[in-house]
């Protein structure tokens, strides 16, 4: 199963020495709105422009995007219009939150573009990943049970009720796609459009289907 070290360069996010005390990603997603409360007030570049909600003075901010408290939002990161940022967000550098995209309990490291239609909860996205439009991360199981994480016959059972998906750096999710609670994707990997994405996903692989994951050319 992937670990936090699998699957991202911690040097890309304010997150580093909080995720660095976790083996699996998913482990991080309890205390972000701590880490955020924590990390914010020692952020003496950036700018309090609400209550416990700070932004770097680089940032562009639409004047219809909603952000919640708590959330931290990098340099140069553009939140567009109509974004929603319910809170517990934390966004790095360079990031684009898009028209009509949703975030909650979030950790978004450098680059990460969620520019259209995405929602994206109680997940953690790697450095130059991407949401393709109306790609999706689906938290909570339709029957309400615990989210267990799958690869193969290997099971880790999480004890969280809400987890979205883990996206290791570079990894691209094509439009319209569902990442299934307790998705894990690997480094460097593509999701073909419109597709049903659940467990662990290996690294440096085109997903076509469930059942048709080819590892990439070199």
């Amino acid at each position: 199963m992937y670990t936090i070290q699998d699957l991202y360069d911690l040097n890309h996010t304010l997150a580093k020495a909080y995720l660095e005390q976790f083996t699996y990603p998913w482990e991080a997603l309890k205390g972000i709105k701590e880490l955020i409360l924590t990390l914010g007030p020692s952020l003496s570049d950036y700018e309090e422009i609400a209550p416990h909600v700070w932004v770097h003075p680089s940032a562009v901010i639409a004047p219809t995007a909603y952000l919640g408290a708590p959330c931290i939002i990098g340099p140069d990161t553009e939140v567009r219009h109509g974004a929603f940022v319910r809170g517990s967000a934390l966004v790095g550098a360079h990031c684009v939150v898009g028209n009509s995209v949703e975030l909650k309990n979030v950790i978004l490291f450098d680059h990460v573009q969620t520019p259209h239609y995405n929602y994206v909860g109680d997940s953690i996205l790697g450095y130059f990943s991407h949401m393709g439009a109306g790609s999706i991360t689906s938290n909570v199981k339709s029957d309400k049970t615990l989210v267990v994480v799958k690869n193969g016959c290997e099971t880790i059972e999480t004890g969280l009720k809400k987890f979205g998906a883990m996206l290791g750096d570079h990894v691209e999710v094509g439009c319209n796609s569902v990442l299934n609670p307790g998705t894990v994707i690997g480094r460097d990997t593509n999701i073909y459009p419109l597709s049903r994405v659940r467990g662990q996903i290996p690294a440096h692989s085109i997903f076509k289907t469930q059942e048709d994951v080819v590892v990439k050319k070199k």
